[in-house]
């Protein structure tokens, strides 16, 4: 027997039933949508039977609206036709917008096991702090993306399951935090060597800050701002006022950092405080951060289902944009309801792009109600030998030829904005980062979306719902700039 698959039950159209009463018609008892998604609300975690349909309710959003139900498949035509308008999602994934290269799955190398691979060194500096935790990277074939990866121990020693002297076509280091990533092409890797990273300078000016550093630290006061993300915080630099976990199984008031770091990097973009002699403040200090985790403890996926509930609840909690820097494949109707109901109710989603350096842009940032945002860089606002400078790409700006559209970033027709996310030092558990991606792009533009609309007297007064979204994308919208590197690539600008 196939094994159980989980599924998002929605009603016919949005999140929520309207009530409609159970009836008969033809003397034959017709059970309305509200009536059956109000039945299964109290049942979770027990199995509902009826005559044709077993199914275990895992989790609720709305008492009349969105279930996650667990059943085997010769029990969804029985559901079908039992509850015709009733929609049936699959569960499906999203990945943070980071942009990481990785060894496809199946395609490392298979002649060298790890206990003879060849062992290395990376350090931090002159000071040779070791870089524990970081992500070692090794191509020998990077088109196919084979080869070898590992992570570094407490002492920052890792093993590659590689023969010593074998040359690399790239190599990848991507620190947890203190240092930048490391990139280097062609590259003879030998038993015992030890590579050194560059050290983050809290003083210097990375890309975010070359186009923000001169705003106030008042900015975006009054706004709300729902990270929806692996979790934000706890930081010293950041204020995060509140948020859920939405993650099923996992406690709702453990919204915090679930190891993965992205979340307080893009938390820390959007509001992080400033600080004496350091640069690294958000974009908008002011702006009340709210954290929303999706992603489980460890894990760098999230379920449409987790993505679907806490964009409801931080609806409800009032949020005015929502941040989402992850993103997936083709649209499901979960997330696009989610967002679609956000908009209805006065909440505007900001989405990135994607790093598949492809045309289209990924879902959500596709849809036609979310902003979906790209990433730039410029030349001079990281150091060489980084994974930041593998990140150059073209067209360049008419503006200012250091100005370069990012090489991973997508790019197409439904592209809204472009954002600084080459080279980006923000905060991380236990400090400070630096990571790449149109994750970094996507806070930025939030950042300065919050300090645009907490200068509009009108936004203050409106009713929350459609004409309030629309007014807020609008407002943002007209406040870009354009680089001139064109429509697909960066939609109406940049918000500088």
């Amino acid at each position: 027997m196939p094994s159980e698959q989980q599924y998002i039950l929605l009603p016919t159209r949005g999140m929520q039933a309207p009530f409609a009463a159970a009836a008969a018609v033809g003397g034959k008892a017709i059970n309305s949508i509200h009536s059956f998604l109000t039945q299964l609300h109290p049942a979770i975690g027990a199995t509902t039977v009826t005559p044709n349909i077993s199914l275990r309710v895992l989790d609720s959003i709305h008492e009349n609206g969105a279930k996650l139900v667990q059943m085997a498949p010769e029990y969804v035509s029985a559901l079908r036709a039992a509850q015709p308008g009733l929609r049936l999602v699959p569960v499906v994934y999203y990945r943070p917008a980071v942009a990481r290269y990785k060894i496809e799955s199946g395609m490392t190398v298979k002649s060298v096991s790890v206990s003879t691979g060849v062992k290395l060194k990376v350090v931090i500096g002159k000071t040779a702090q070791p870089a524990a935790g970081a992500s070692v990277v090794a191509f020998t074939d990077f088109e196919q993306r084979v080869g070898a990866e590992a992570t570094t121990d407490a002492k920052g020693n890792v093993t590659l399951a590689l023969a010593s002297g074998k040359k690399v076509e790239r190599l990848y280091i991507y620190p947890k935090l203190a240092a930048w990533g490391y990139a280097d092409k062609n590259v003879s890797i030998k038993n015992g060597m030890t590579i050194a990273l560059v050290p983050i300078d809290l003083q210097y000016q990375d890309v975010v800050r070359y186009f923000y550093d001169r705003f106030h630290d008042d900015g975006g006061a009054g706004i709300k701002v729902g990270v929806i993300d692996t979790g934000s915080g706890p930081h010293p630099d950041l204020n995060i006022a509140g948020g859920a976990n939405t993650v099923v199984g996992e406690k709702p008031a453990d919204y915090g950092d679930n190891g993965e770091g992205h979340g307080t990097h893009v938390a820390g973009i959007i509001a992080a405080q400033h600080r004496p002699n350091r640069r690294i403040r958000g974009v908008a200090p002011s702006a009340e951060l709210r954290s929303y985790r999706v992603f489980a403890k460890g894990s760098d996926k999230a379920s449409n289902y987790s993505i679907a509930k806490a964009i409801d609840r931080a609806v409800q909690d009032g949020c005015d944009i929502l941040n989402m820097s992850l993103g997936g494949g083709p649209v499901d109707e979960a997330t696009k309801d989610a967002i679609s109901e956000a908009y209805n109710q006065g909440t505007i989603s900001i989405c990135a792009a994607g790093n598949d350096a492809a045309n289209p842009i990924s879902f959500p940032s596709s849809d036609s109600l979310a902003v979906a945002v790209t990433a730039i860089g410029r030349v001079g606002t990281f150091p060489g030998h980084t994974t930041s400078a593998e990140a150059v790409g073209k067209p360049k700006a008419t503006t200012d030829p250091k100005l370069f559209f990012a090489n991973f970033s997508n790019y197409g027709v439904d592209v809204d904005l472009t954002g600084p996310g080459v080279g980006v030092i923000s905060t991380v558990p236990g400090g400070f980062g630096v990571m790449d991606g149109t994750s970094m792009a996507c806070p930025a533009v939030v950042g300065m979306a919050a300090r645009i609309l907490a200068d509009s007297t009108l936004l203050k007064g409106m009713k929350r719902d459609q004409l309030r979204a629309q007014y807020m994308v609008q407002t943002v919208l007209a406040g870009a700039k354009k680089l001139g590197l064109g429509a697909t690539y960066e939609g109406q600008g940049a918000l500088l």
